[in-house]
């Protein structure tokens, strides 16, 4: 009988796993059923693990309720996570309806700015020049008060303002522009986020709705962000960004509940000034934004579409700058009247932009490696045992449907292999963040995530982070050895016993790879290379030849030779024609085995702006869109652990 459970949840999934996953029904039925095996597992938890006094020391006993309440918060994050994604939405098929207004509207974009380096800058400025709208005025909002970014402006034909100070960071330079800027809809990217020539003419027409405040796209990166690099998964697993951005935005879309991300976004002007400008209350005047508009009867709605590309968090502490500023701006929203508490939301809307998620998971996480080292250390249970049996008929039918769950709804955007060490290790210090956030929510200031040039290079190590998961390793193998002994074991070979050791060597294999993710992973590259393969022509001389053009970045490529090609090309008398940028003067780096590496020498700025335009048009990735197989996972994480 114990084994009823996971073979009827087993079968459940055999038999929806080849539905479409945009089957209302179906999707829902699967969310629904991890939540119900849990309401039973929570129950029996309480009344047969928890709740009978047998006589424990008081520690003991609370440490039992303790390890009940944190299971009660991984509950209501999972369920509401499951309540999100039982529900999608897409809205290229509205997209492809719209037609654009006439007569066209002026459309201000904007390129809030404070650090950022030009490697990183001639990308978005060129590139919104670009955009294919005619009637379209381009802002670089400089809080920096560069004069070599206010030069590259006006070479670039785009508009340079400034402003007498700082206040309110992004939000308050956005507001300053508000005043110059006279368009209907403004578009925001990023200093870093390049948008795609056609991005005002796929989000434009959603405006014909007067409800429609922001229309919010997607962040796709170029780079590899530092879980990618530092696990060695470039090629075997997506960014750690993308199971947001391709899943649950999308699901929230559904419920009305999507939300400004800050770039890569277009808003209705009216909206903005019906709000009285950017909320500068929080750091995070995105999500402020659309919590504001929401009271005003604006919605903001997402279009799932690749529009823009853009850098993700480039070093360690990039990632963390990054996740601390999103941390404390959602837990900033809780004490705002604007927030998620305040008035003029629906239980739903409520619901679903409390910021759950940050206040639980590291807690949770971390409980999870507390569990079998106050067991194996201090003899505390987390629970009055019952029997294995219990174990397998209400605990395993959980994790195996929340599993399976996951797989059919975001395919390989989550496995356990990356998801567990990633967690654990941004536990450290995002955990103090959230209670440093909770007990002072105001008074840190803004910070820029380090992009490009800027970003921290080199092999940095996290010490912090390294030193506490090192210190859990320990810990944790050191209550393995006492109680393999029995002159040193703490707890009785119970039965119980064995699941603890388990559990504990898991939590080895977790923090190990943890571990790993404190190492900065090397960045062999100035310029990411895009996937390009495509036809392209190599003359030299009079010789003009087919190649393929493989891959590319800014500053050079790597070309296929036909089989018959002996030519042996000379450096200042080679060229390329690239579709859609003209013929490049490049100079051969290498030639072997039929392949050729060369960089580009551009013989006028024009010709950089084309090549920029066309590897940053939305044609082309540098990165897996997807996750490989689960034997690549592994092995790519063999690969790193021991021969990295």
């Amino acid at each position: 009988m114990a084994y009823v459970p996971l073979l009827l949840v087993t079968v459940f999934f055999l038999l929806v796993w080849d539905s479409q996953r945009s089957n209302l029904r179906v999707r829902q039925m699967v969310c629904l059923l991890p939540v119900l095996l849990c309401l039973q597992y929570l129950a029996w938890r309480l009344f047969s693990t928890v709740w009978p006094d047998h006589g424990d020391s008081g520690w003991d006993q609370s440490w039992i309720w303790g390890v009940w309440g944190v299971e009660i918060l991984a509950f209501i994050e999972v369920a509401i996570f499951l309540l999100i994604m039982s529900r999608t939405n897409t809205r290229s098929a509205q997209a492809d309806q719209h037609r654009m207004p006439s007569p066209l509207p002026e459309v201000d974009i904007f390129i809030p700015t404070y650090n950022e380096p030009l490697d990183v800058l001639e990308k978005t400025i060129v590139a919104a020049a670009a955009v294919d709208y005619p009637h379209k005025t381009v802002w670089v909002l400089d809080d920096g008060k560069r004069d070599w970014l206010r030069q590259f402006c006006e070479e670039t034909g785009v508009r340079y303002l400034t402003r007498a100070d700082n206040a309110h960071a992004k939000a308050g330079n956005m507001n300053h522009a508000l005043a110059h800027a006279k368009g209907q809809f403004i578009a925001v990217f990023d200093a870093d986020f390049v948008p795609s020539a056609n991005f005002i003419r796929r989000t434009l027409g959603f405006f014909e709705d007067p409800a429609i405040g922001i229309v919010q796209t997607p962040q796709h990166f170029y780079n590899q962000d530092p879980i990618q690099t530092n696990l060695g998964l470039m090629q075997a697993y997506p960014d750690e960004q993308r199971l947001f951005f391709d899943q649950m935005a999308a699901s929230r879309d559904a419920w009305q509940a999507a939300f400004c991300c800050g770039s890569c976004s277009i808003m209705r002007r009216q909206a903005v000034d019906a709000i009285g400008g950017i909320p500068t209350q929080s750091i995070t005047e995105d999500l402020l934004t659309t919590l504001v508009m929401l009271r005003k009867g604006y919605q903001t709605i997402y279009l799932n579409e690749r529009l823009s590309m853009g850098l993700a968090a480039e070093s360690i502490e990039g990632f963390f700058v990054q996740r601390e500023r999103w941390c404390r701006g959602a837990i900033q929203s809780l004490f705002l009247p604007d927030g998620p508490l305040g008035p003029g939301l629906g239980v739903m809307q409520r619901i679903l932009f409390f910021p759950t998620s940050w206040l639980t998971q590291y807690a949770v996480r971390l409980m999870l490696i507390a569990i079998p080292l106050a067991y194996l250390l201090l003899g505390w249970l987390p629970f009055h045992f019952t029997d294995s049996a219990d174990m397998v008929f209400y605990q395993l039918p959980v994790f195996l449907s929340f599993f399976l769950a996951m797989r059919w709804l975001v395919g390989g955007h989550f496995s356990p292999l990356v998801s567990g060490p990633v967690g654990v290790f941004a536990s450290f210090r995002l955990g103090p963040t959230v209670l440093a956030s909770l007990i002072k929510p105001f008074g840190q200031p803004f910070k820029v995530t380090p992009k490009g040039s800027d970003a921290v290079q080199g092999r940095q190590v996290d010490l912090f982070s390294l030193g506490m998961i090192l210190t859990c390793m320990a810990l944790t193998l050191l209550g393995l050895l006492m109680n393999v002994v029995p002159e040193l074991a703490v707890v009785p070979h119970d039965e119980f016993f064995p699941i603890a050791m388990f559990w504990s060597m898991l939590n080895v294999v977790t923090l190990g790879l943890a571990a790993l993710l404190c190492f900065e992973g090397p960045r062999l590259r100035k310029e990411e290379r895009f996937v390009m393969a495509e036809s392209a022509t190599v003359h030299d001389g009079e010789t003009s030849i087919p190649v393929e053009l493989i891959d590319a970045s800014i500053g050079g490529c790597k070309l296929a030779l036909p089989a018959t090609a002996q030519v042996i090309f000379k450096k200042d008398k080679t060229s390329l024609t690239v579709p859609g940028v003209g013929r490049v003067t490049i100079q051969p780096v290498r030639q072997h085995h039929g392949h050729l590496a060369a960089t580009f020498e551009y013989s006028s700025q024009a010709q950089r702006h084309a090549m920029i335009c066309k590897l940053f048009s939305g044609r082309y990735s540098t990165v897996a869109p997807t996750s490989g197989s689960t034997r690549q996972l592994m092995s790519s994480l063999w690969e790193k652990t021991f021969h990295g």
